[in-house]
């Protein structure tokens, strides 16, 4: 009995095993593994037996352990970016939300944008015995993906790359930054600046590709001192609108290649006593969750993150059972909010 006030000592606890749970069903550990791990039939009066010492005993299975006897780990290794970010946070919700629902064990590590740590968290899922990878904004070149898939199979975003053991899909990126500048370019905005990401990120490089698109269609002409970096963080965001704003180069509307940085960039424009859109319209691209509550709410893109998640999580699955893994991604949508406006010039 535990005595009032005092805290209970778990590790006193007797662990109830496999093999007591086998001998009070008065069957193999063998059977009892089977059994948990649904590798073969057993006999409806074995079933019973077993049933009646897990719940006597209170046995507790190891879905790790058991799935190791029967070759699979029932888990599965997630490769983000970075943990803190909105935007990978809700990649991650969509993805647990699909594999605790199949009952494989999501195992997150963070890769911070570096090939060398992309690699070596590959390295330690496959030392974990993961069932498969699924990484999030892949850094790491197409071959070595490639090559390592033959061991671990994977889902990777922002790729188009594919083969028997590893699947990957990418969000119409190009697409959505055209939409976006030209959105702009509708309110008479013909000086539009351009926070970029990261410059060797696909995403970025395609959202690039977008903004400059969009102003060759519109016969505007192309400006480099309106393309600040800004690496797809708020402090980016900021420090690039500042750059702007110190550079005196003249623009009426900025277009930040992620909603991230586009908080950055209305943080900076607040502080030089800017309005937002009176004096500058802002657009984004994600739809984070925070983006319609800045004041003034944010024009961005919707790319939904959490339902890419869940699309790599099935995927995922579909390829360790060894079914098709053909999937549709979700298009890119332009969400009107009050940061755009007609331009004031």
């Amino acid at each position: 009995m535990q005595v009032p006030g005092k805290l209970k000592n778990y590790s006193e606890e007797p662990v109830t095993t496999l093999e007591m749970v086998a001998a009070e069903a008065g069957v193999s550990p063998s059977t009892v593994s089977r059994f948990l791990n649904g590798t073969a039939k057993v006999s409806e009066i074995k079933r019973r037996a077993i049933e009646v010492a897990i719940k006597k005993l209170s046995f507790v299975s190891n879905p790790i352990a058991s799935g190791l006897a029967g070759g699979k780990s029932h888990s599965i290794g997630i490769i983000t970016q970075v943990f803190g970010s909105p935007y990978y946070g809700q990649a991650m919700v969509g993805i647990e939300e699909i594999l605790i629902a199949a009952n494989y064990a999501p195992l997150f590590v963070s890769s911070h944008w570096r090939e060398d740590f992309e690699l070596g968290c590959i390295n330690f899922l496959e030392g974990r015995r993961v069932d498969g990878i699924i990484i999030l904004s892949a850094c790491l070149p197409d071959e070595v993906l490639l090559e390592r898939s033959i061991r671990t199979p994977m889902v990777v975003t922002s790729r188009m790359l594919s083969s028997e053991r590893l699947h990957s899909f990418n969000f119409d990126n190009y697409t959505g930054a055209k939409m976006a500048t030209e959105h702009l370019i509708g309110l008479g905005h013909t000086r539009i600046a351009f926070l970029k990401g990261i410059s060797s990120h696909h995403d970025a490089i395609e959202r690039f590709k977008g903004y400059r698109a969009a102003l060759k269609a519109h016969n505007l002409p192309f400006d480099p001192k309106l393309c600040v970096q800004g690496q797809f963080m708020e402090t980016g965001g900021e420090a690039a609108t500042l750059k702007l704003l110190d550079s005196g180069s003249r623009f009426t509307a900025i277009f930040a290649s992620n909603d991230q940085m586009a908080y950055g960039a209305a943080l900076a424009l607040y502080n030089r006593g800017l309005r937002v859109p009176d004096d500058i319209s802002l657009v984004g691209f994600d739809d984070l969750l925070n983006s319609s509550f800045m004041i003034p709410p944010l024009t961005t893109v919707r790319h939904s993150i959490r339902e890419i998640g869940k699309i790599a999580a099935v995927t995922m699955l579909k390829l360790i059972a060894g079914e098709t893994h053909a999937s549709d991604n979700p298009a890119p949508e332009l969400v009107i909010r009050k940061s755009t406006r007609s331009c004031p010039i």
